[in-house]
C-alpha cells in the first residue's frame, strides 16, 4: 500500500480534527504547554506531525480500555514531548499483551517509520511462572495486533534477554520509548543493563523517552523496591551513568493527588486497584500515579 492509499482513510478524520480544534475553545485549550511550546520555537516538525498523531489516538481500532485511560495517561501531549515523528523507528520497550502505546504508534510510523515492540524472550528464561507471564503477554499483544492488520501489519517484535538486552543494531533507532518499566529493573538489578542497552540502540542525537512513578526526593531504596516509585534522581542518574544527557522534563503525566502513600505501593492504585472493596472510591479520586516525563538525549558523536 502505498502512503498516499494509506493517508486518505485517515485524512477526513485529520481534517475535522484540525478544524475542531480551530474552532472550539474548549479543544484549542489543548494546544498549550509542550506542543504550544514546540511551535512558539519554530519545531514545525511536531506541529505537523499533530494531527496525524491525533488521528491515531482517535481511531476506532483502540480498544475502549484503552481509551478510557488517556486521561491520565496523556498520549498526545506525551508522544509530542518525546518529539516522535511519523518517519522515525521507534522501540517501544515491553508494551505489555494490552498494546496500550502500541495501538497508537504502530499506525502512527505504519507508513514512513518502523515500530518495534521490545519483549522479553520466554525462552531466555527458565520453566515457571516468570517465563509463562512473558510467554502470555507476548501471545496477548500479537493477537492484539492481528486483529487490525490496516493498522499494525507493520509492526515488528523484538525479543531479547534481560539479562544481556540487546534491542536494535547498534546506532538504528530514533528513539526508545519506556512506560512505567523501570521500577520493574531496579529491583532485580537489571536496570543498568537496560540503560547501556538503550544507548547501543539509538542513533547519535536519539531519544530516550521516560514515563516511571515518582516517588518523593530523598525515598530510600528499599521504599522505591516494595513501593514501585522512583526517585527522579535514580532515574536521571541511570540514564546519565549510560551516557544520556538530560534534554528536559515534564510534568504532562504529574498528579498532585497521589501522595506515594499506599499500603500495596503503586499497584494499590488504578489500574491495578489491590486495595480492599469499601476503599475502591477513596483510591477512585486519586486516580492512576504521580508519575515523571523524561526526555534524554543520546550525544551526537
Amino acid at each position: 500500500m502505498t502512503q498516499t492509499a494509506f493517508r486518505l482513510p485517515l485524512r477526513p478524520l485529520v481534517l475535522a480534527i484540525t478544524l475542531a480544534a480551530a474552532l472550539s475553545a474548549g479543544c484549542a485549550s489543548t494546544a498549550t504547554g509542550d506542543t504550544a511550546r514546540a511551535e512558539r520555537t519554530g519545531d514545525t516538525a511536531a506541529a505537523d506531525a499533530a494531527p496525524f498523531l491525533d488521528a491515531a489516538i482517535a481511531g476506532a481500532w483502540r480498544d475502549p480500555k484503552n481509551v478510557a485511560r488517556d486521561g491520565f495517561r496523556h498520549p498526545r501531549e506525551t508522544l509530542l514531548f518525546f518529539g516522535v515523528e511519523p518517519d522515525h523507528a521507534v522501540i517501544e520497550i515491553t508494551p505489555g499483551g494490552s498494546g496500550w502505546y502500541a495501538e497508537i504508534l504502530a499506525p502512527y510510523l505504519r507508513e514512513d517509520g518502523r515500530y518495534i515492540a521490545a519483549m522479553v524472550d520466554p525462552a531466555a528464561l527458565p520453566e515457571g511462572r516468570s517465563r509463562d507471564y512473558q510467554q502470555n503477554g507476548l501471545n496477548s499483544l500479537k493477537t492484539r495486533l492481528a486483529a487490525h492488520p490496516a493498522q499494525f501489519d507493520q509492526a515488528q517484535f523484538a525479543l531479547f534477554d534481560p539479562k544481556v538486552p540487546q534491542f536494535a543494531a547498534p546506532g538504528s533507532v530514533d528513539a526508545v520509548l519506556t512506560f512505567r518499566n523501570v521500577h520493574n529493573w531496579t529491583g532485580g538489578g537489571l536496570a543498568e543493563g537496560y540503560f547501556k542497552a538503550f544507548h547501543a540502540a539509538l542513533k547519535p542525537g536519539g531519544t530516550l523517552g521516560v514515563v516511571e512513578h515518582r516517588a518523593k526526593p530523598g525515598t530510600d531504596a528499599e521504599t522505591m523496591r516494595k513501593s514501585g516509585y522512583l526517585t527522579e534522581e535514580l532515574v536521571i542518574k541511570l540514564a546519565t551513568d549510560a551516557g544520556f544527557v538530560l534534554d528536559a522534563r515534564s510534568e504532562v503525566n504529574a498528579n498532585p493527588k497521589d501522595d506515594t502513600d499506599h499500603p500495596n505501593g503503586v499497584w494499590t492504585l488504578p489500574p491495578s486497584n489491590r486495595h480492599d472493596a469499601e476503599d475502591a472510591e477513596q483510591y477512585r479520586a486519586i486516580g492512576e500515579s504521580d508519575r515523571m516525563t523524561l526526555r534524554f538525549r543520546k550525544p551526537a558523536a
